[in-house]
Order: structure tokens, then sequence, then C-alpha cells
């Protein structure tokens, strides 16, 4: 089990028990064995049984929990995701965690995978960013993978991406690009943040390996598209949505970063219930 998933299940199991489960305790009996589904109540894409299966095992090792489809796998209403088998009050114990994940990481997936196919045709490659839930940023950016995303940075330390307050606290464009490429190491590339065509080629010119469009209107993006010409990277980010990504990726984009892909996704509705 990954570390970051253990340490949120710890987590989360502590803010959801506490002292104890008063209503299991009052009303099931011990050590009553049991058998539950967990069960699609929409079309969704597959992403984090794995989680849920932690859970289940972290909070009771007896706990026997058995995937019924892939990771990945589109379902419709009414499938069965897992069964639980073990005793009742574990069960039900673990049962909101396990699906507080579950579904979160499965609407991840699932709003990813329809970023993903309404691009479809085009060059654009669907990428997620830094806006994810503190502390589920591995699983989070695991489903964007799930439905056919692609990880942008993971964090602040593995990729270099110059916004706007960096320029303004460097002096400008081609100064904060300067300090960064005597900065870092040969293996890491330069990303930059421009606003305007004019920004666009001072980005060019300084020697930026990708350069974001942000917040642009899709003729300004067609012709900094052709500006840059293949010399570097185009990332598109700002006011995305499956209503607006169709025509952004037409303009000729290499990538297209949109935040909500982790910071608004719909929990799906997935239910556990006992036999």
């Amino acid at each position: 089990m990954m570390l970051s998933l253990t340490r949120v299940i710890d987590q989360a199991l502590q803010e959801d028990i506490h002292t104890g489960d008063i209503t299991t305790q009052a009303v099931v009996p011990h050590k009553r064995p049991a058998s539950a589904r967990l069960i699609a109540k929409e079309p969704l894409v597959v992403a984090g049984l794995f989680a849920a299966s932690a859970v289940f095992s972290r909070l009771d090792p007896e706990l026997q929990f058995t995937p019924c489809c892939q990771e990945g796998e589109t379902v419709e209403n009414g499938a069965i995701l897992a069964t639980v088998q073990g005793d009742a009050a574990s069960i039900l114990m673990a049962e909101r965690v396990a699906l507080n994940l579950l579904q979160r990481l499965c609407g991840v997936a699932t709003l990813t995978s329809r970023f993903v196919a309404t691009v479809q045709g085009t060059k654009a490659r669907i990428v997620d960013t830094r806006k994810t839930t503190p502390g589920l940023r591995e699983l989070e950016k695991y489903a964007v993978r799930v439905g056919g995303g692609i990880n942008h940075r993971t964090g602040l330390y593995d990729g270099v991406l110059i916004k706007e307050n960096h320029i303004a606290a460097a002096g400008g464009i081609t100064e904060a690009i300067r300090r960064a490429r005597g900065y870092i190491p040969h293996t890491l590339k330069i990303e930059i943040e421009t606003e305007t065509p004019s920004q666009v080629d001072e980005a060019l010119a300084a020697g930026a390996d990708i350069i974001m469009l942000d917040n642009m209107d899709c003729p300004t993006m067609r012709q900094c598209v052709a500006t840059i010409a293949g010399r570097a990277l185009v990332e598109a980010s700002g006011g995305v949505n499956l209503e607006t990504v169709r025509a952004i990726a037409e303009t000729g984009v290499d990538i297209i970063s949109i935040g909500a892909l982790t910071h608004s996704p719909r929990a799906m509705d997935i239910s556990l219930l006992l036999d």
C-alpha cells in the first residue's frame, strides 16, 4: 500500500469512527458474518478499487474484498464493482470512508474520460494541474491517468512552471527564463505562462521549452500556435470546460490543462448493500 494512502486512510477512519461507531455497537450482533456488494448507481469509469480495499483491510485484516471489474473499465448503472465478506460491524464501520475514496476517484476518472473523448481526433492531450484535494494528490492524479488523461508536474519540486507572479518578481519573461536556465539541470524543461502574443514572442526568443497560453480566446491561440510553429510545446489553460475544450483542441495546441479534473469532479453515486 502506498504510504500516502495509509496516512489518508488512518486519518479518515479516525475522523469518522473516533471513539467508536455507537450505532453499529448498539444494533449489530457481535461477530455476525455478512457479505456486501458495492454497486454503481450510474454509469462511471472505475478507479480506486484498491483504495476501497485498503480501507476495509486497514480496519479489519480479516475482511475479504473481491473486485468484480477492472480499473479503467466503464460500467453501467447497477454494475457490481466489488464484494466484501467478513464481520458485519467491520464492514459497516469502514463503509463510508471506502465509499468516499472510491466515489471521488471514480468521479475524477469519469470526468477525465469525458474530456478525452471530446478532443478525440485532435493531437491535444488532456492534462491535470496541482489543483488537487490536499492529501489526495497522488490518488487523484492516478485517477486522471485511469480516465485517459496525462499528469502535469506532481508538485513544485519536479517541474519548472514560471507564472505571472514569478515573471513580476524576476523582472520580466526574458530574465525569468535566464535565471531558471542557469539554475536547473539540463534534464528539466522550462515552461512559462503567457497572456498575449507579444509575450509568446518574448518567451520564444528567450528559449522556453513549453509555452502556456493562459485564458486566450481561440483565434488568439490559433495565431500563437502558428507563431510558435513547433519550436516549443503549446499548452492551453484557463476557462476550459466540456463545451469549450473541442474548439480549444482544434486550434492546434499540444496540451490542454484542466484544473476541474481534480478540483471539481462530481462524486459518483456508489452504494454498499449488505446481502
